[in-house]
């Protein structure tokens, strides 16, 4: 079973980069499944104005980028979003990214760690109503990082209860996805 860390911030100076390399850390500390990373911002992956209708089944598409990007998706048989919110919703280049392809993500299951101001929470309500549309699987706990209680100056500063937040987030993703398969 492989699950995917995507971390779903394309921006510079992200934040993102950090709290995937904290989830990727503690992940890999398990042997329950195969976790890898996913960096968006290594795809590349264009703006939607293709002709060609994402979410076709024959998984055909006319970027290289979004071609890569689909792949390294259908690989995973779960995922772990790491999504910041922005302006109370989901990040563009994320949700750009999420819409160029389909069958991908049919019927995967998916877990949120976000961080924001309020911890990233609005992007979470709004991603659960996005995943729904593939029939994906969410798990309903999720670690919400705050911005001024889960960082400082040198990077993460995360509170203490953290940790126990992750590990209960990827044991029930985890068993979801073993579930479903």
């Amino acid at each position: 079973m492989k699950i995917g860390i995507i971390i779903g911030s394309i921006r510079d100076d992200r934040k993102g980069a950090l709290v995937g390399s904290w989830v990727s850390g503690a992940a890999k500390a398990r042997d329950d499944a195969d976790f890898t990373v996913i960096d968006l911002k290594a795809f590349d992956v264009p703006l939607l104005t293709s002709a060609t209708v994402p979410g076709a089944a024959n998984r055909q598409y006319d970027s290289d980028a979004v071609t890569a990007w689909g792949a390294a998706i259908d690989e995973c048989d779960g995922f772990v979003f790491v999504t910041p919110e922005y302006n109370h919703g989901v990040p563009g280049g994320f949700k750009n990214a999420f819409d160029s392809i389909g069958p991908e993500w049919t019927g995967k299951t998916v877990a949120f760690v976000s961080y924001g101001a309020d911890g990233g929470v609005r992007a979470v309500e709004h991603w659960r109503q996005i995943i729904a549309n593939f029939h994906m699987h969410d798990v309903r706990t999720q670690v919400a990082l705050g911005l001024f209680t889960d960082f400082d100056d040198s990077g993460l500063a995360l509170q203490d209860r953290r940790e126990g937040e992750l590990s209960t987030l990827l044991d029930h993703l985890v068993s979801l996805t073993e579930r479903l398969a």
